[in-house]
């Protein structure tokens, strides 16, 4: 394949370079993470009061959630600075993330999980990719915690939200909205768990509104789960409880960046149960064919929250999916019952079973 017959680079790297802190010796690492499909609901959207809904599609990059975005960005920083390995306390999406770009880098990567709350589907991933893994006894604050005191000391590069180049990489799915619709929409519904995403989409659609790609700025409605909901109480949750594995997080490391996100767009953090999120889980899949894993579904359940309520008329608004529901099998087998008709393996026989 001749230079001029070879494809375009893909990749956050590549497409959002100009707005992203790189410099000469950054290396353009991708396994082409971003470009994300932008879908407008089919079935939700009237269930909603909102004259348009749309799902961004975060589950679609390279490890099945958004974390790809940031991390792309934080890894390749790392080896610009000289780094030989990485660590990452995580939930599940991030260790997965960090894994599978340590790899792609050549760089070893450690990874602080939470004593038997990671799902299957998320460590499996990061088992795949050759991590090395560490199983704490405490919960996802404490690991995040040990890491940032480990990384002090050691020459390894944190790869936490706490990382500012993640929040730079995750910030351009913002820029993506924007392109797609030509505009900011009215409300950008997001899950919040470490609260990084939420503080990403906000800086990243303020710099829109800046430089002319938007001539507004979204409502930002961010929702945890009621288990583990410190930013709705105003406290830190000390044993954090929740279905949606991924935002089971008692003390979010970017409190502060969500805050700001909700009070500077006139937006909200509300609390959804599990009940509300297994129910837009099943919608979002029965209705839409959107599988997602459960943390997902919380920016949906939000949405079908408020219009129950009264409190959501008329717009447009973006609910993130930010995670494949393969991330978390052992849900998903509990959550659905198989269609299953057993019959001969001969027409007549299947059509008997089928009732034709």
């Amino acid at each position: 394949m001749t230079a001029a017959s070879a494809p375009a680079q893909r990749g956050v790297l590549h497409r959002w370079g100009a707005v992203l802190p790189l410099t000469p010796a950054t290396p353009l690492i991708s396994l082409g993470e971003g470009d994300t499909p932008l879908v407008r609901s089919a079935r939700i959207e009237a269930l909603t009061g909102l004259d348009e809904l749309w799902f961004k599609l975060e589950m679609c990059n390279p490890t099945g959630s958004f974390k790809d975005r940031g991390m792309v960005v934080a890894v390749a920083k790392a080896v610009e600075a000289g780094a030989r390995a990485i660590m990452c306390a995580s939930t599940g999406n991030t260790s997965a993330s960090a894994a599978a770009y340590a790899a792609r880098s050549g760089l070893e990567s450690f990874v602080l999980v939470p004593g038997g709350n990671v799902a299957a589907g998320k460590l499996a991933q990061a088992i795949a990719f050759g991590t090395r893994l560490i199983e704490v006894d405490g919960n996802f604050d404490e690991a995040l915690q040990a890491a940032r005191e480990l990384t002090s000391r050691h020459p390894v590069a944190l790869v936490n939200s706490v990382n500012p180049h993640r929040i730079e990489g995750q910030k351009t799915a913002a820029y993506e909205v924007c392109e797609a619709l030509g505009d900011a929409p009215d409300v950008l519904a997001i899950p919040v768990g470490n609260a990084g995403n939420i503080t990403a989409y906000w800086k990243g659609f303020g710099e829109c509104a800046e430089v002319g790609r938007s001539s507004t700025h979204p409502r930002m409605f961010g929702f945890q789960a009621a288990g583990a909901a410190p930013i709705v109480l105003g406290v830190p949750v000390e044993h954090p409880q929740t279905v949606a594995s991924a935002i089971r997080i008692g003390k979010p490391a970017s409190w502060a960046g969500a805050t700001a996100a909700r009070d500077e767009s006139g937006g909200l953090i509300e609390a959804v149960t599990d009940d509300e999120i297994l129910e837009a889980y099943r919608l979002l899949a029965g209705k839409e064919g959107i599988f997602c894993e459960p943390a997902s579904a919380a920016s949906v359940a939000g949405l079908l929250k408020l219009s129950r309520e009264g409190r959501l008329r008329g717009g447009r608004a973006v609910a993130v999916i930010t995670g494949n529901g393969l991330k978390d099998p052992d849900t998903a087998v509990s959550q659905y019952k198989p269609d299953v008709t057993r019959a001969p393996a001969t027409v007549a026989g299947v059509e008997r079973a089928l009732g034709w």
